[in-house]
């Protein structure tokens, strides 16, 4: 991305943080960003702010009141503002996690583009990240870059056992080991075992095969 095009992202952001703090809003820069501003890849798409489910009404106001054009899009889970060519999502219902006061709290603050700003735990946004994966929409290629430049940033066992439940997520685990980015899964305790019987001369079923 050109420093051009970046710039347009850069006063976007600050352009609807300024708008969600001054409303008192809580929010937490997400997706992408959230881990270009602790030293990831560029982003090149569009914004994500994570904010409460109770927030979104409040948060679409102080957007619009600050010259943003609203969305209401068919999905359920954010709603979209345009500044210009670029788009602002206000996430409140990510994959596989709640956005609650906690989720928020985990958030550290960082200096970003010269404000400081709550950015997303970078656990959380692997989460949601992987997560919303589905055999209709299974791209690895911003996790990849991601995972491999903040990995020893990464709770990375914290991650696997939040998004065990998903085949795509498991599967992404499996390229991070091969890759050599992460370790291999820990072997389990107390699961199911295969038993082998070994038959001996003194066994009837040996004696009945002889």
């Amino acid at each position: 991305m050109g420093s051009e095009d970046f710039s347009v992202i850069e006063q976007a952001l600050k352009r609807s943080a300024a708008a969600l703090r001054e409303a008192g809003i809580p929010f937490l820069v997400g997706g992408s960003l959230a881990s270009w501003a602790r030293g990831g890849p560029e982003t090149r798409h569009d914004l994500d702010l994570m904010i409460r489910p109770q927030d979104v009404e409040a948060g679409v106001e102080a957007l619009t009141a600050a010259g943003l054009r609203a969305e209401d899009p068919p999905e359920g889970w954010l709603v979209k503002a345009w500044d210009g060519d670029v788009l602002v999502d206000l996430i409140f219902a990510p994959k596989g996690m709640e956005m609650t006061d906690e989720v928020m709290a985990r958030g550290e603050v960082l200096s970003v583009l010269g404000m400081e700003m709550r950015v997303m735990a970078l656990e959380d946004v692997l989460v949601t990240k992987l997560m919303a994966l589905t055999e209709h929409s299974l791209r690895y290629e911003s996790l990849l870059p991601i995972s491999r430049a903040l990995r020893e940033q990464v709770d990375w066992e914290d991650v696997r056992a939040r998004t065990s439940e998903s085949p795509f997520a498991r599967a992404f685990f499996v390229m991070l080991e091969g890759l050599g980015i992460v370790p291999g899964a820990e072997p389990t305790t107390g699961g199911r075992q295969t038993r082998v019987r070994v038959l001996t001369p003194q066994d009837p079923a040996a004696a009945d095969a002889g």
